[in-house]
């Protein structure tokens, strides 16, 4: 028997949200409707999901806000962002704050069925292909299985994109990763938002990795990027 999938849909009109919900249960997933931005997080918490559907503009609490909570709460459920809103600006808030995919309405039914089914099945082979190894970035290790990056007593835990991103760079240690590379395999596409979106992660990176000495993350313009190591 197949695996029948939850999802946490947030939206607010009563005839769009209807719609989708019945067209989403026709394809298959188990879908939990909340109307209202304030019973999101409840909901959220309450029960386990998927991945979430958010409506960015929302009566009492926006869907940034909500996604925002939910990453908190469980950073490896993958959320997608749905708005009227076509401003770059919030379109890179949403994949700064972790989001997987950022749709701008109206769309194409079939697309969103298409979008959810890569993302989960994404996620679902990055688990599987994950194993027991350790990355020793100098005097920093990276545990990939708990997302978990260590620096002398200091413990970083690590979203699951920071995680992936971290482990390409890690297999192509001192090589170049090419950025199309790394968007195919930890966002399953290329395109302008998902490249901003990247970009962010590779600045948390390098963040995380400022103190530790002989290794810096080196931007090769229009080709990639290269975890340096001594």
């Amino acid at each position: 028997m197949a695996e029948v999938f939850k999802i946490l849909m947030v939206e607010d009109d009563p005839n769009f949200g209807m719609v989708m919900k019945s067209y989403l249960e026709i394809n298959g997933f188990n879908v939990t409707w909340i109307q209202d931005g304030r019973q999101a997080v409840p909901a959220f918490k309450a029960s386990s999901y998927d991945i979430c559907i958010l409506d960015v503009m929302l009566p009492n609490v926006d869907g940034f806000t909500i996604g925002a909570e939910m990453k908190a709460i469980n950073a490896q459920v993958p959320i997608v962002f749905l708005t009227a809103k076509v401003l770059k600006e919030d379109m890179l808030k949403g994949f700064t704050l972790g989001a997987d995919d950022y749709i701008t309405k109206p769309f194409d039914s079939e697309i969103l069925i298409c979008k959810i089914k890569a993302i989960l099945n994404r996620n679902v082979s990055l688990v599987e292909v994950k194993e027991s190894i350790e990355f020793q970035i100098g005097i920093a290790l990276f545990i990939p299985e708990f997302r978990l990056l260590k620096i002398n007593s200091e413990e970083i835990k690590l979203s699951p994109k920071e995680s992936d991103l971290l482990q390409l760079l890690c297999e192509n240690k001192n090589k170049v990763l090419a950025r199309d590379v790394a968007l195919k395999q930890v966002w399953g596409e290329t395109g302008y938002f998902t490249t901003r979106s990247m970009d962010v992660y590779i600045t948390k990176l390098r963040k995380y990795l400022k103190d530790v000495p002989d290794v810096e993350i080196i931007n090769l313009h229009g080709s990639g990027y290269q975890l340096r190591t001594s």
